[in-house]
């Protein structure tokens, strides 16, 4: 099992403080993002995602181009999205630029498709958020055929009908690697079985085992869709320092203000630190030394029987400093550990 398991990391972009507090220059932010995942190549992370948004407190409104940044000064790591927002995008457009970034890095690019729950790039690119449910549906549609890297034609409600047509560059793989990002829901896991494309979990929240059902949907579905296994992934914030309270205690305020600065937004009360500690010891955050975090996303790993774990180790203002003390950890000491638990 250890031997098909791939552990990545993920980011949103988060603007990032300095050792004063002071906020950084979303441009330097950007460059920062670039030096992490340079770093989670070096220390033997096996994939790396960039989030996309569209508000001050996260930099990144392009992971291609960061991640195209990357494809020149990396290896061999896989270079993704965590997530793109197909609702408000082009599947043509998507597709072409993620083939184009697969050409620069030799075969190493990936997209995760996802609906978005920031929604500010609805209207910041003319979208109906009341056409939420059937632009995700109809785009991941005419995505899933962009994937045979043959001559389609497409119709819908949401764009002009697609005469047939190729779409190019072509990959050397014949295909696009891809997933669906999944936040929870069963018309979700059955939507992405139903287009055959590999089902990313998020999970944020509460007991990573909660969301075995899921997995087991997502495989029900898959072979009632006459679909051979896929993989299945999941994505969960956490943080690694040396021991488990300086972990803690470097995450804590960071992770209440970056959740309470969403809560506003969305009607949640603030974070108190019972709630983060709770989520810290049994719910989705995987925050501690090396030994804690391995053991946690050991058991996640076999518990739902992933084929995949990434770490979202940004956590809004914390320091790139720690951002990438926590990248060397996890490269050095947690996946060693992990892959020995699962082996």
């Amino acid at each position: 099992m250890a031997q098909h398991v791939k552990f990545g990391l993920d980011t949103f972009g988060d603007v990032t403080h300095d050792q004063d507090g002071a906020p950084l220059s979303h441009a330097q932010v950007i460059r920062n993002v670039v030096e992490e995942i340079t770093l989670a190549d070096q220390v033997g992370v096996d994939a790396f995602g960039v989030g996309e948004h569209h508000r001050d407190d996260f930099a990144v409104s392009s992971p291609d181009m960061v991640l195209a940044a990357a494809a020149s000064r990396t290896e061999r790591i896989i270079l993704g999205t965590a997530v793109t927002v197909l609702s408000s995008d082009d599947p043509i457009r998507v597709y072409e630029r993620f083939a184009t970034l697969d050409a620069l890095s030799n075969g190493r690019a990936e997209v995760t498709l996802g609906r978005g729950s920031f929604t500010e790039s609805f209207p910041l690119f003319g979208f109906d958020l009341a056409d939420y449910e059937v632009l995700f549906e109809e785009k991941l549609d005419l995505f899933a055929r962009l994937r045979s890297e043959e001559p389609i034609a497409w119709q819908g409600t949401t764009r002009a009908p697609l005469p047939l047509t190729q779409v190019f560059p072509k990959t050397e793989a014949g295909s696009l690697a891809a997933w669906v990002g999944v936040g929870g829901s069963p018309e979700s896991v059955v939507r992405a079985a139903r287009h055959r494309i590999p089902m990313m979990l998020a999970i944020i929240g509460g007991a990573p085992a909660r969301f075995a059902p899921y997995a087991d949907l997502y495989r029900r579905a898959l072979d009632e869709f006459g679909s051979t296994p896929l993989p299945i992934g999941a994505h969960s914030p956490g943080h690694v320092a040396a021991t488990d309270a300086l972990a803690r205690e470097q995450l804590y305020p960071h992770f209440k203000a970056n959740r309470d600065r969403i809560g506003r937004e969305r009607g949640w009360g603030p974070v108190t630190r019972e709630q983060f500690e709770a989520e810290a010891d049994s719910g989705a955050l995987f925050v501690g030394s090396p030994e804690t975090v391995a053991k946690k996303i050991a058991t996640t790993v076999e518990t739902l029987g992933l084929e995949r774990f990434d770490l979202k180790y940004s956590n809004g203002t914390m320091p790139h400093g720690q951002l990438m003390d926590s990248i060397g950890l996890y490269g050095t000491e947690v996946l060693p550990r992990v892959r020995a638990l699962i082996g």
